[in-house]
């Protein structure tokens, strides 16, 4: 059975489009021939899954004037005088926006494997989730939002139960909502520390007279010297706590306070993964052992240790099964929560519903924290004992927002409806097919290509910052809303609507 996206049966588009830009982006004008372009097997007349969420999804990117167009510029200097945009990419039109297609300013629509840096799960103005914006239930959750720590709805269990929690990694039944992925992590850090503590003091509930006092004054023991271990090229968000524990590049850090918390190396990987099994090995084993000098050694008492399955902001770098599985023997020996990032890996995207459950470990991590796909936030856990003895310790005025959560619960019925995870597994399998061969192409553009049978995660490598954000532009002028991460790498993020078919 083949695998079409919608109206691009005669032609693999990304790919012919991927060509066209890194041919743009050549130094040399070495390369007039043509690219062979495999068709995509044929599929016997079925519909894509695409065409049955956007029927009116187009054949091809639309470009109507160059990038940026004069409209996104002019208007980008309007916004830019009440709001920065110096990050802007590009102004969009979500209105005019369609599946897997964003439309920018100047009505200009780009295939989009970006995907709001990896949070759209299920195309643009999808019906489904339009619906559901549409249901009393939303108007409800959005004109009535309740102060969930305080008020939760009626509600908001059949919400957590049908949508979030049906979701939930093995070993792992309980959720704590946040308000995005750093809140998710900040608020395990939290659930990590005062579960420390509450060891420390026999599970007594109530505080001592110094710490009450000396915690209003952040010192010890009512503020504890505990840390949160963290890997070199993480990320994890940009909050204080969260800040401390990302180590991904500069420019997130610079001038702002952090915890003087411990970092680990994460291993360096030659690619592909299994023609370099026994350097690999060696590299984990260095990591590892390092790591447990840290937890043995570190002046302060490590909490837990927090780390991605992908390494993404950081580069898309990865780790095999036998990394994670000895991380989580490390974390039990020393007795050290494993909280694992799915902020970014999650909800498919990798070909399980979480890049964690590809580890096969003996014991589930301690905590899981979600959010982007799935556009509510927050973290699972399992033991009780990780939820605070008395009210007002984990908390906000919001503690989530049942709005996001069901949503989530419409993209988990979609997930299993349609059988999505498999399904981008078996996209992922293809598409990386296709980039290895562009990858043989174009060696100096393309290096380290990685991500093989992790869905639609792929990275690949250029040879330096100037090359790839040619590349990225170059994309944009071909029709394709690309993404960077790391110091030179080029990501797909696409959506669960690409590249998909009904079968």
């Amino acid at each position: 059975m083949g695998i079409i996206s919608h109206r691009y049966a005669s032609r693999l588009l990304v790919r012919s489009l991927i060509v066209n830009a890194l041919k743009r982006s050549a130094s040399t004008t070495a390369f007039h021939s043509t690219v062979p372009i495999d068709p995509i097997p044929s599929a016997n007349g079925s519909q894509s899954l695409a065409a049955h969420y956007f029927p009116t999804e187009p054949d091809i990117p639309r470009l109507l004037t160059s990038f940026p167009g004069p409209r996104s510029v002019e208007k980008l200097k309007s916004l830019d005088k009440v709001y920065d945009t110096k990050a802007a990419y590009m102004l969009c039109d979500y209105q005019n926006s369609v599946g897997n297609y964003i439309c920018d300013a100047d009505q200009n629509l780009y295939l989009d494997v970006y995907a709001q840096i990896a949070s759209i799960a299920l195309g643009y103005n999808n019906p489904v989730l339009i619906a559901a914006a549409q249901s009393p239930e939303m108007i409800d959750a959005l004109v009535n939002r309740p102060a969930l720590g305080n008020f939760p709805s009626t509600l908001w269990e059949p919400i957590l139960r049908d949508g979030i929690l049906s979701a939930a990694p093995k070993g792992l039944d309980k959720v704590w909502t946040s308000m995005s992925g750093s809140d998710a992590n900040e608020c395990a850090y939290k659930a990590a520390f005062m579960y420390h503590r509450s060891k420390q003091r026999g599970n007594v509930s109530d505080f001592s007279y110094l710490e009450r006092q000396t915690a209003m004054e952040n010192k010890s023991p009512g503020s504890p010297d505990l840390a949160i271990l963290s890997f070199e090229k993480a990320f994890h968000g940009r909050l204080f706590g969260s800040l401390s524990t990302t180590r991904s590049s500069p420019i997130h850090k610079i001038d702002i306070p952090a915890f003087n918390w411990p970092k680990a190396p994460f291993p360096a990987l030659k690619y592909p993964l299994d023609q370099y099994e026994t350097e690999n090995r060696a590299e984990e084993d260095k990591c590892l052992t390092a790591l447990e000098t840290i937890l043995q050694e570190w002046k302060s008492r490590i909490s837990a240790v927090v780390v991605e399955p992908i390494q993404a902001e950081g580069g898309d770098n990865h780790a095999t099964p036998y990394f994670f599985q000895q991380l989580r023997k490390l974390t039990k020996q020393h007795s050290v929560l494993l909280i694992v990032d799915e902020v970014q890996t999650g909800v498919a995207a990798t070909g399980t519903f979480w890049a964690h459950e590809q580890w096969n470990l003996d014991a589930p991590p301690d905590m899981v924290t979600f959010s982007k796909k799935f556009q509510a936030a927050g973290y699972f856990y399992g033991n009780d004992e990780l939820r605070p003895s008395l009210p007002f310790r984990q908390f906000n005025t919001w503690c989530g927002d049942p709005s996001k959560a069901i949503i989530a619960r419409e993209i988990v019925k979609e997930v299993r409806a349609h059988n999505l995870v498999a399904r981008t597994s078996q996209v992922g399998k293809y598409l990386y097919e296709q980039l290895e061969q562009l990858q043989r192409t174009f060696p100096h553009l393309m290096q380290n290509l990685r991500g093989k049978d992790r869905g639609t995660f792929i990275a690949w490598d250029a040879t330096d910052l100037q090359t790839r954000n040619k590349i990225l532009k170059d994309m944009k002028g071909a029709g394709v809303n690309i993404g960077g991460c790391g110091a030179y790498s080029v990501r797909l993020r696409p959506g669960m609507t690409f590249l998909l078919l009904i079968w």
